[in-house]
């Protein structure tokens, strides 16, 4: 925790004696209304409709009927993200393949639909990292690139055009140290700009599985909060316990059943429970 603690006041001094107190990504406005916001720098990217339903994007999809399942989590996490003035989201699994990665995807575009916010959505499983692949993105610089390089953040920041106020920050190439980047000084300020630049901006982190590396564990004081997802049929209990004591010292909004097609579960449901979401996805 001193470790956390010193990177994050060394980030404070650096922005204090900055000439310009400012993050080193773009302006997108003052984030006052949705209708403020131009992606002027920021790389507009078209996505393919049918990729996005193809990869069970479905957020936007107004015809959908699962879509309305991620409205209600949106709602939900929405409200106690506001009720703690808090911004900064993770989502992480217990194990790998139950869901995270999808539903860390369609909850920022359904947030990012809201009049009042603003999502930036970032890949922070360096690992591997697959949020581009989603929306048939080329496999190009990222964050990975920014932590271990002098990319400036503006070069590797997308929106995928006709997908609300939604940013992308892709992972960039995979990397074996990356629980080191994640818990790097660079990152911790990263993140310290990303939570304070805009207020009505809402980061998601899209974090590895929990028992399979200790990048989420390392990674999670740096957020106000975490939802964690499980799959039915699949995720253990003694998993879901496991990945529960974990993230003990973390904010856990509480947890998604993902892949339900039923109204009950044998899966406990720990204190905290959010919801479910209804039908196939990965």
């Amino acid at each position: 925790m001193e470790r956390i603690k010193a990177a994050l006041e060394r980030a404070q001094q650096e922005r204090q004696h900055s000439p310009i107190n400012s993050p080193s990504y773009p302006s997108q406005g003052d984030d006052k209304g949705s209708e403020q916001i131009s992606y002027s720098q920021t790389r507009t990217m078209k996505v393919s409709a049918h990729m996005l339903a193809e990869h069970r994007i479905i957020s936007g999809a107004s015809s959908e009927v699962f879509a309305d399942a991620y409205k209600i989590l949106r709602t939900q996490v929405l409200q106690r993200l506001s009720d703690n003035n808090w911004n900064a989201l993770a989502i992480t699994s217990p194990g790998e393949q139950e869901g995270k990665t999808l539903t860390a995807i369609n909850l920022a575009i359904s947030m990012a639909m809201e009049v009042n916010y603003t999502v930036l959505l970032v890949d922070a499983d360096l690992r591997h990292p697959s949020i581009h692949e989603y929306f048939g993105l080329r496999s190009e610089r990222g964050l990975s690139d920014y932590l271990t390089g002098d990319v400036p953040l503006q070069d590797i920041l997308i929106h995928p055009e006709g997908i609300g106020h939604c940013v992308i920050l892709p992972g960039g190439k995979p990397q074996q140290n990356s629980s080191e980047l994640l818990n790097s000084p660079k990152m911790v300020q990263l993140v310290d700009e990303l939570k304070t630049r805009y207020p009505s901006r809402i980061v998601v982190f899209d974090l590895p599985p929990l028992l399979t590396a200790s990048d989420a564990l390392a990674f999670s004081p740096y957020v106000d909060a975490a939802l964690l997802v499980i799959e039915e049929g699949k995720t253990k209990v003694q998993d879901l316990e496991r990945a529960s004591e974990l993230l003990n010292g973390t904010n856990l909004l509480g947890t998604v059943l993902n892949k339900s097609n039923t109204r009950s579960s044998s899966i406990k449901k720990p204190a905290g429970w959010l919801g479910r979401l209804l039908g196939p996805s990965n």
